[in-house]
């Protein structure tokens, strides 16, 4: 219950044995209902049980009290600790798996396997909760029951949840060394491209000169041969 003081019928028992107020403000502070509140004040509810101070356990105080007991209108708050407590690590641990779920965890570390091969092992052992032995087996398919097994997702086994997967899969990913890719053919700069050059030798656009064209057959013509050759047939006409 959220914002309920310690042993709320406790100290409801004693906030009816000691104050002056209303059912209603005793059953909204100790998250009760009225008619209970109502039957620890008869003697039907709560016999036997010894009332719980709500002042020295610093969850009241005698001004809250006090306002609450002038105004039936008023409700009870608790009161702000001043003692901080230190917050609690949760240790790291092998995964609980339930018991109708661990005859599935042999076909979760083989779709593990397959389908995300950048896992380590000591990845999938924590995701499925599995063991080194058993995920090695599967592995090396030594596995007592491995043609027997199929792969299946552990989350739609409910081994596992989606957010740790990726979580897992993208750490692995970080931790993968990284190769350069191929750069291939590069085009060459602006500056080499539009520089002043022989129109005889061009360059293309990735930077290599083109082969010569070949000469014309009006260059390796001589017109004068041709001539000579044209007036001797007219004489001989």
């Amino acid at each position: 219950m959220s914002n309920a003081p310690l042993m709320p019928k406790a100290t409801a028992v004693w906030l009816v044995e000691n104050t002056s107020l209303t059912f209603d403000q005793i059953a909204d502070f100790c998250k009760l209902h009225p008619l209970e509140v109502k039957g620890i004040a008869d003697g039907e509810v709560a016999a036997g049980i010894k009332g719980h101070d709500p002042i020295s356990s610093g969850q009241l105080t005698r001004e809250e009290i006090a306002r609450a007991e002038g105004n039936q209108n008023y409700r009870l708050t608790l009161a702000v600790s001043k003692v901080r407590l230190p917050e609690i690590k949760k240790q790291g641990g092998p995964r609980y798996t339930p018991l109708s779920r661990r005859q599935d965890r042999p076909n979760a570390i083989l779709w593990l396997v397959r389908n995300h091969p950048e896992l380590k092992d000591a990845q999938i052992m924590r995701l499925v909760g599995t063991t080194k032995t058993t995920l090695q087996a599967i592995r090396d398919r030594t596995h007592w029951n491995s043609s027997q097994l199929s792969p299946l997702d552990p989350v739609t086994l409910g081994l596992c949840s989606q957010i740790d997967l990726d979580m897992e899969v993208n750490r692995a990913n970080k931790d993968r060394p990284q190769t350069a890719p191929d750069p291939g053919q590069t085009l060459v700069s602006a500056e080499i491209t539009t520089a002043p050059r022989e129109p005889s030798t061009p360059l293309d656009v990735f930077g290599s000169s083109p082969a010569p064209a070949p000469k014309r057959a009006e260059e390796s013509i001589d017109v004068d041969s041709v001539f000579a050759k044209l007036k001797t047939l007219k004489t001989d006409e």
